[in-house]
């Protein structure tokens, strides 16, 4: 038996059964919870400066993502397999490294308001806008919805910036979140598109141009 970081599938063939599908749905299932759950490094935040003796909080964040490259590196290396891999990135870096170099990136440089927004946003509702692809054309509403309103708490109520700029700054980032989420390229992933074309648009107008 290789190396493994997970039991085989039974977990997920239980969690596809539970939601009367099979191990591929439980598969899927359990991808968009770990996706989602990813939204948990904004704990970052409130983590006080001196919590570790030894060393700066922010060297955290990079160890974090240092474990996560070398699990990359030991799956391409010595064949280590983990959970909800998809075959198409069997040859190529996983989703999962771009995420976290996506959210990791955000926070050591973007300011609180945009880190916050975005990473809520690529967190919680790309798992959304997969969903819901290729479904009712209305259906594309609730990814636009989700990611303003998410936005929106990052922007106004966590980054304290003016109620009406937030609302049309979120608004403008959940259309290009969306947007740039669809396109399906080999060699780039939709979690850091769907992070930093959006924190863009938002530190130019909203930090640049507007000042907050």
């Amino acid at each position: 038996m290789g190396l493994r970081l997970h039991r085989g599938g039974r977990f997920r063939a239980w969690l596809g059964a539970r939601f009367g599908g099979d191990a591929e749905l439980g598969n899927r299932i359990w991808r968009r919870i770990l996706h989602g759950l990813a939204a948990a490094v904004l704990v970052y935040y409130v983590v006080p400066e001196n919590f570790f003796v030894l060393f700066p909080k922010w060297v955290l964040l990079w160890v974090a993502l240092a474990i996560v490259v070398g699990l990359e590196v030991l799956r391409h290396v010595r064949g280590l397999e983990l959970p909800t891999i998809r075959s198409y990135e069997e040859g190529r870096i996983g989703s999962y490294v771009f995420l976290a170099a996506a959210f990791v990136l955000a926070i050591a440089f973007l300011p609180l308001p945009i880190a916050v927004a975005v990473v809520l946003g690529t967190a919680l509702v790309d798992p959304i806008a997969g969903e819901v692809r290729d479904r009712r054309p209305w259906d594309s509403a609730l990814p636009l919805v989700s990611y303003a309103a998410l936005a929106f708490v990052g922007l106004a109520l966590v980054g304290g910036w003016p109620v009406l700029p937030s609302v049309a700054l979120a608004a403008v980032a959940a259309v290009i979140a969306v947007t740039v989420e669809r396109p399906k390229l080999p060699w780039l992933d939709d979690d850091l598109v769907m992070t930093f074309v959006p924190a863009l648009a938002l530190y130019l107008i909203g930090t640049v141009a507007l000042g907050y």
